[in-house]
């Protein structure tokens, strides 16, 4: 029986989520020169905890490993950027900043959301661990630390910039192996009234919508508010606000602040919990029944493909993302399936998928090659993609998505 300790509560954990099978790293792109060399695969295998319902993988690979030189770049998100860009200039409203405020974001990538802070004269620290990225960010005039951050990063950093009004923390709460230390980090940071910000996949819809692409190695959590407002009281911390996002196929963001603070708390707070037990994330039940609609989605795609392929019809992917990457090596999909894909990334282009070998190109090339469907693997940004690529309808051609539901359109 495979077992784990609950990185929340600290129970032993034994019920399996899905098993997903041995998969590469997802981010974990192989160059040219590289492709008669074996890849390392890993078990991608999501437990649930039955004591405090929290879903998590086993770690594998280190942090260090996965996240030091880093392939995302939030930049290259159109969509991405205006929703960051609205977070940033709703928080200084909200709160009250000024150019006396002192605001952090941790695993500030590029830059891309401390950028409208800097425009508003706000003093800003970036903490991103890539040195690559963080790099860019630097280049754009962003302050940007090199470092992962937990406990120890968080009193050396205060003691050098002092303590934050903001702290801010976009998708990578589920990033990190050892929450406790983090949020231990931001308890540090934090100023006694300041209030912190984090989102995160929600893991009602991962489950409601059979997400189950959105796990991968470097995601060692699974979140929702049942599961992590005991692992943030255990560290002087609560939820004051919590607002519902569609970004990343429904997120929600956490604000937060000291225990001891003057915040009061939202009423939507108690509508997300009430959302939670209606969608019955405190049965184990829940999980079970999710193992086989994921099961279903793999068939419905892998026929359309096979079909595709009986009839001629060349299919592309669109978005080298690593949702995509878990949906291919679950699905066992490779070139001769889906011919190659593009993404507009340049750092991405040129290389391959890992597991499926699958090349990855500009996208001009789709656009010169000119297939009967695009598969989108980021489907979260259906929308976007769609409207940038809508000259494909001229020959004919359709946008396929596997998640949900296999849907043509």
């Amino acid at each position: 029986m495979i077992s784990l300790r609950c990185r929340g509560c600290g129970a032993i954990v034994t019920e399996t989520l899905i098993d997903l099978g041995m998969q590469p790293l997802s981010n974990a792109f192989v160059a040219a020169a590289d492709l008669s060399k074996p890849e390392t695969f890993y078990p991608l295998h999501p437990m649930v905890c039955e004591r405090c319902f929290l879903v998590q993988l086993d770690v594998f690979e280190s942090p260090e490993r996965i996240f030091s030189d880093y392939a995302y770049f939030s930049s290259f998100s159109t969509s991405w950027l205006e929703h960051s860009s609205q977070h940033a200039t709703s928080s200084i409203e909200r709160l009250g900043l000024s150019p006396s405020s002192f605001c952090v974001e941790v695993a500030s990538n590029d830059g891309y959301l401390l950028k409208s802070f800097v425009a508003a004269g706000i003093r800003v620290l970036g903490i991103e661990p890539a040195a690559n990225v963080a790099e860019v960010a630097r280049q754009a005039g962003i302050p940007t630390a090199v470092a992962f951050f937990g406990a120890a990063t968080a009193a050396k950093l205060s003691a050098e910039h002092g303590r934050a009004d903001m702290m801010v923390a976009n998708n990578v709460l589920a990033h990190v192996p050892d929450i406790h230390d983090f949020l231990e980090g931001f308890r540090i940071m934090l100023a006694p009234n300041g209030v912190a910000t984090f989102e995160f996949p929600h893991l009602v819809p991962l489950i409601e919508e059979v997400q189950f692409d959105t796990i991968y190695h470097e995601h060692f959590s699974y979140l929702s508010l049942v599961a992590l407002e005991p692992v943030l009281a255990a560290h002087g911390l609560r939820v004051i606000d919590v607002e519902r996002l569609t970004t990343h196929g429904g997120s929600l963001r956490l604000w937060v602040a000291h225990e001891q603070g003057s915040a009061t708390v939202t009423a939507r707070v108690r509508d997300v919990r009430d959302v939670e037990r209606a969608a019955k994330l405190d049965d184990v039940g829940t999980y079970r029944a999710f193992r086989d609609r994921v099961r279903v989605v793999k068939a419905r795609l892998l026929e359309f493909l096979i079909g595709c392929s009986e009839r001629g019809d060349r299919i592309v992917a669109y978005g080298a993302a690593a949702k995509g990457n878990t949906l291919l090596n679950y699905c066992g999909i490779r070139a001769d399936l889906v011919e190659f894909a593009v993404d507009r990334n340049p750092h991405k282009q040129d290389m391959f998928l890992p597991g499926s070998r699958i090349a990855v190109k500009a996208v001009d090339a789709l656009l010169n090659e000119r297939p009967a469907y695009v598969l989108i693997l980021p489907w979260n940004l259906r929308t976007e993609i769609s409207e940038q690529l809508s000259s494909i309808r001229t020959w004919g051609g359709k946008f396929v998505v596997a998640i949900p539901s296999l849907e043509v359109f």
